[in-house]
């Protein structure tokens, strides 16, 4: 009798196990490497084109660029861009599906508020987008724009030693195919290590005295707003010269630079090469201004191999509007998931 009530609560149990999972809608399943990817080249078109499609975007989309909260769709980049470049560097992070990028856009904008239209001309940019239930529902972006004159007369020569970033960048061609490379699964870091070893570049920097711990390679490379800015021997950087390496910079010249570095994002992390990307600010007291960058890494090991970063100069102080006071003060790590 036991046994024959069992068994009848057992098949009652299984019909109504298989009914249930019959009737639940399937979870979709996230987004991966080419999905995340795709989501930074459907978002850079309809900026281009000026189309917020609710297909592709939250109806409460929030969007910041250089650090400023605005309305979604026609302000700061939307209002200008006018096509694609050609530089395109993803980091796509499929556990927290979120997706990195430095790259360029195209932005045609006017000498002033009456001016005439100028050419298009190249920008650089760092952008970060969130997507959930397949949509975009946060939109960060650093746009790194050119010098430009006030009104229709032309430009004096400017005194920046440097080419405009966007043009910069682009020239860079592609990303290095160190990057590209993936770690073989066995070497594969943890997500947190990968943020650690990153982290050490930001504690190296700030408040330099020369003697702090500089994790990198032999051959680490750094390329800052598209210029080369310390390799190993044999590097060609700006007019031709020879920079410093990445450790060697640290220890003889950059030294008290940095007051802090702070609001430390790291917004997106590849596990599977090895790459890591970070939105900060690196604070310059004695001269009272910001660099508001995003910057990323190439780890091997416990040391960095490669920095890429696109910046622009802000007021002194600036925040990314994605944090609390609190947070944007903090030199701590905030892994942002």
């Amino acid at each position: 009798m036991r046994n024959s009530i069992r068994a009848g609560l057992a098949a009652l149990a299984m019909t109504f196990a298989a009914t249930a999972s019959a009737q639940a809608p399937q979870q979709p399943q996230a987004c991966q490497r080419a999905c995340l990817e795709g989501f930074v080249n459907r978002y850079l078109k309809a900026m281009a084109d000026g189309n917020v499609d609710p297909a592709l975007f939250a109806p409460n989309v929030r969007f910041t660029e250089n650090g400023i909260q605005m309305p979604f769709g026609n302000e700061g980049l939307w209002a200008t861009t006018s096509g694609l470049g050609k530089y395109q560097f993803y980091v796509p992070d499929i556990e927290t599906q979120q997706v990195a990028f430095l790259g360029t856009v195209l932005e045609q904008a006017q000498s002033s508020a009456t001016g005439p239209q100028r050419a298009p001309e190249l920008v650089g940019i760092a952008l970060r987008l969130r997507i959930v239930d397949g949509k975009i529902t946060e939109v960060e972006q650093i746009a790194a724009r050119p010098e430009r004159p006030l009104g229709p007369t032309a430009a004096a020569a400017s005194s920046n030693p440097f080419p405009a970033t966007g043009e910069a960048v682009e020239a860079m061609g592609a990303p290095h195919p160190s990057f590209l490379q993936a770690v073989p699964e066995n070497k594969r870091q943890s997500r947190a290590d990968l943020i650690r070893v990153s982290n050490y570049y930001f504690d190296a920097i700030q408040r330099n005295t020369g003697q702090g711990y500089y994790p990198f390679t032999d051959d680490c490379l750094r390329h800052e707003n598209g210029i080369i800015t310390a390799g190993p021997p044999g590097t060609v950087g700006v007019g031709g010269r020879q920079p410093q390496g990445c450790k060697e910079q640290l220890q003889k010249s950059l030294i008290g630079a940095v007051t802090g570095i702070r609001d430390r994002r790291f917004v997106a992390v590849d596990r599977e090469r090895g790459i890591v990307f970070a939105f900060a600010f690196f604070d310059h007291r004695p001269i009272n201004w910001t660099w508001q960058l995003g910057e990323l890494f190439k780890i091997d090991g416990e040391n960095i191999s490669r920095v890429e970063a696109i910046f622009i100069r802000g007021p002194y102080g600036i925040d990314a509007g994605w944090s609390t006071y609190e947070q944007g003060r903090s030199e701590q790590i905030q892994d942002v998931r």
